[in-house]
This record gives structure tokens, sequence and C-alpha cells, in this order.
């Protein structure tokens, strides 16, 4: 991907780097793929989360722009994530990548069972309106199930246009 810079008065998308939860606490991300098993491969470090490149960019015109991150670790304990747990609709959050910014205000929050989202292609498809999607494990976790049996979906609209930085 090149990288973003104003053409005339539009801004070149560009994959996300960085995305600054409605706590101010910033997260880095990082472009990834999915599994054998057709789920989105989540880096382990609950520091970090993971862009779709399958999905839409940052400053692109449509369509979902997916981030996704553990909730928490055994190793690493609660991530930066655990917040969207809590987080109501109207909360701001920030995107950015290289020389691209945009601000999101969160529109929805909603529980899926744990595992692929085939069910819920508007979760991550390239088109359609403009929207922010962020993933996350959500309770109850039950051991000899597996784990966090829901994911925590919360889906953002654009509160503003994205901006060169």
């Amino acid at each position: 991907m090149a990288p973003a810079r104003r053409a005339g008065s539009v801004v070149v998308p560009e994959a996300p780097r960085s995305v600054v939860l409605p706590s101010g606490r910033e997260v880095a991300v990082r472009a990834v793929g999915t599994t054998g098993a057709g789920l989105l491969d989540v880096p382990d470090d609950v520091e970090v989360a993971g862009w779709w490149r399958g999905g839409s960019r940052l400053g692109d015109p449509f369509g979902a722009t997916l981030l996704a991150a553990h909730v928490d670790s055994r190793t690493q304990g609660l991530g930066p994530f655990a917040e969207l747990l809590s987080a109501r609709p109207g909360a701001r959050l920030r995107l950015a990548g290289r020389r691209v910014g945009q601000a999101w205000a969160i529109r929805s929050r909603q529980l899926v069972r744990q595992g692929t989202l085939d069910n819920h292609p508007e979760l991550f498809d390239p088109a359609g309106a403009r929207r922010l999607v962020l993933v996350t494990c959500a309770p109850p976790y039950v051991a000899a199930r597996g784990g966090y049996q829901n994911l925590a979906v919360l889906t953002a609209a654009p509160a503003g246009p994205p901006e060169a930085r």
C-alpha cells in the first residue's frame, strides 16, 4: 500500500497503525489475515489489535474496518480492549495511520456467539456504509467449553472526515 497523502482534496487510504480508545489509551494496530480454520488471526499480545487486511482501510469511502484484540491473557492480564465491554454509544475513538487520522463515535454494542463471523458479513464487508468494527472476547468464560463464549462487537460511525496528519 502506498503511504497516504493529500491528492487534491482526497486522502489516499492506508492501513491503520493505532486506535485511541474512549479512555484515551492508544493501542497499536497491525495487519492480520485469517487462520486455516477461517478465524481472524488476532495478535497474541493483548496490547496489540489486529486489523483485518481484507476489509476497508483508513480513508476508504465505504465498508468496514475491522479491528480485534484479546480481552485478556493468563500471562499478560487484562488488555486495553477490555474497556470496550462497558463502552457506551456516543463514546469517541480515533483511528490513525501513518499519515491519515479519523474520529469515530460508537453507535452500538452487541454480543455475538464466539466463533466465525461468517454469519455476520456486515461486520467485515468492505462494501456498504463506512464503519469501524471493534471485536473482543466477552463473558461468560467457561473453561470446560474452551473459554469465552461470546464476542463483544462495537460498531462506530465516522465523527468527521479522514484527515491528513
